[in-house]
């Protein structure tokens, strides 16, 4: 699931190389963090969420298939 994301953001994003991506894999669920540049934040946020929801919608569609729960947390 990280790499999904992180190939996601890095087309996003001004500067790939500042994308971070931190999986945490508990029974249950999987916790993936995403960190971007400051200046990039707004490409990966989008208007009112919406680039960042389709980003959690992607993985949660993925996911499924593991039958886990997948959180994606934007972090500045």
């Amino acid at each position: 699931m990280g790499e999904l994301v992180e190939i996601i953001a890095k087309a996003l994003v001004d500067n790939p190389d500042e994308v971070e991506v931190n999986e945490i894999e508990g029974t249950q669920s999987v916790i993936i963090e995403l960190k971007v540049a400051d200046e990039d934040m707004g490409k990966i946020i989008g208007k009112q969420g919406r680039i960042a929801k389709a980003i959690r919608t992607v993985v949660k569609a993925a996911a499924i298939k593991e039958n886990k729960r997948v959180v994606v947390e934007i972090i500045q």
